[in-house]
């Protein structure tokens, strides 16, 4: 579950619309939430909150940053938006890598259930997908290497 929502946290930023942030502002929209210092600092303090042991907690830091981190690589590479603040506060500048196959998505929960937004999910299915293989493969994989352990022990039992 940390996981998951370590891969959305950056786009919490869109609840300051409400409160007149600018999307080009220091904490509007790709902004201070997108940067790696933001990721850093989120994956770091999930890690204190989860992990179990110093060294289980770097290993899940570091994993968290990666999974933080992609969304705002994942959002240089769509065709709108001001580009991301990957450096920011040490470098407001906003990038977009060259390569920008990902149509931009629409902002607001509402938006988000249109057929536009059917379009650009369909579009991600390079994104998502393998991460959806991965979700359904890996309880199989476990489940089948279970059994087969179980299966050893009782043998050896038995």
């Amino acid at each position: 579950m940390g996981a998951v929502f370590c891969s959305i946290l950056a786009d919490f930023d869109v609840i300051g619309f409400r409160f007149g942030v600018r999307y080009g502002d220091l904490w509007g929209h790709r902004g201070m939430t997108h940067s790696l210092l933001f990721a850093a600092i989120a994956s770091v303090g999930f890690a204190l909150l989860l992990g179990e042991d110093r060294r289980q907690r770097w290993t899940l830091a570091g994993l968290l940053f990666l999974i933080t981190a992609s969304h705002g690589v994942l959002d240089a590479l769509t065709n709108g938006g001001l580009g991301v603040a990957f450096f920011t506060p040490f470098d407001r500048h906003r990038y977009f890598f060259p390569w920008r196959p990902i149509p931009v998505s629409p902002l607001g929960i509402g938006a988000f259930f249109s057929s536009r937004a059917l379009q650009v999910l369909q579009s991600e299915v390079w994104v998502w997908g393998p991460a959806l293989v991965v979700v359904l493969f890996v309880p199989w994989l476990r489940a089948r290497r279970s059994h087969r352990l179980k299966a050893q022990v009782d043998s050896k039992i038995g």
